[in-house]
């Protein structure tokens, strides 16, 4: 069976481009390392930005993580201006670009939000804003909104508020959740989820709390439904957006990344449920907590 997918050869890290300096591992003080793959056979490609990275999975043709520093008392309220574009240091058939969310209801969902890396210089706030507007920083979202989705929208600027405490400064890791079951959508796997990991400094010591996306399709024959979507070459039916709060290791079992230090300096309280055993495994109806609002975010001593 032939695949639907384009057979990029991945390549090494491109060479970093002057003023790009990306995420920094040392923006808190203590190290927050990038993600990398706990399987072998998954190739990464490193993109350096201003004040963020993208590990570009090549294979999916979308970021499998993202990592930005936010400096909380240097953001700047920049006006929303920028024109999605391709990255040239990467080959446009590892990349889903325009053709992805040309004539559909999908966004172009800013995984490294636009305002996140805005801070700094003049010069640094104008390259932060553009850089965010790569499609390598992009992920298929689909348009209609819903609590799930504004509250996902809101996460950093309440955490900023409410939990960092040292010079208002959090590192936020981001990304899709990648399974090989995700539908197939104009030659690209669709994905479902999204997660999001925060670490921040609390009364000096590194801490973290980590959150799930879903817009899983909730249909009585959802394989039939997304077969037949497929055919038509129309977007994947999708169900209402879903926003959780997991445990951090949760979010290192269903992406296969290794998250450094922040399993080990997770706020939310250790559930009583097993994990998920392999990415994209269901979590135990214990280990996930539905948020209604960013209130209901669990903020307790690190286990």
């Amino acid at each position: 069976m032939t695949s639907p997918f384009p057979d990029p050869d991945p390549a090494p890290a491109p060479a970093q481009p002057d003023g790009q300096a990306g995420y920094d591992p040392a923006f808190l003080g203590p190290i927050v390392p990038l993600p990398h793959p706990t399987d072998p056979d998954i190739a990464l490609v490193t993109l350096p930005y201003t004040h963020f990275t993208v590990l570009l999975r090549p294979d999916r043709r979308l970021a499998a993580a993202t990592a930005v520093g936010i400096d909380g008392g240097r953001l700047v309220d920049l006006k929303r201006e920028g024109q999605w574009r391709l990255d040239p240091r990467v080959p446009e058939a590892q990349q889903a670009g325009e053709a992805l969310y040309a004539d559909n209801d999908f966004d172009r969902g800013h995984l490294v939000r636009r305002l996140d890396p805005v801070w700094g210089d003049d010069a640094e706030v104008r390259a932060a804003n553009a850089d965010t507007f790569h499609f390598t920083n992009a992920a298929p979202q689909h348009a209609a909104f819903n609590q799930g989705k504004q509250l996902w929208a809101g996460l950093e600027d309440f955490l900023l508020t409410h939990a960092a405490t040292f010079d208002r400064k959090l590192v936020v890791l981001t990304g899709p959740v990648l399974r090989p079951a995700d539908p197939v959508y104009r030659k690209v796997r669709i994905p479902l989820a999204f997660w999001k990991v925060v670490a921040f400094l609390q009364d000096g010591a590194l801490a973290a709390t980590a959150y799930v996306l879903d817009q899983s399709p909730d249909l009585p024959n959802a394989s039939a439904a997304l077969a037949a979507a497929e055919a038509a070459d129309q977007p994947p039916p999708l169900g209402a957006y879903r926003t959780f709060q997991v445990p951090v290791s949760d979010v290192a079992d269903i992406t296969a990344l290794d998250l450094g230090p922040l399993p080990a300096v997770d706020l939310l309280p250790a559930p009583p449920s097993p994990a998920p055993t392999a990415p994209g495994a269901e979590p135990g109806p214990d280990r996930w907590r539905p948020l209604g609002r960013h209130e209901d975010i669990v903020l307790g001593p690190p286990r």
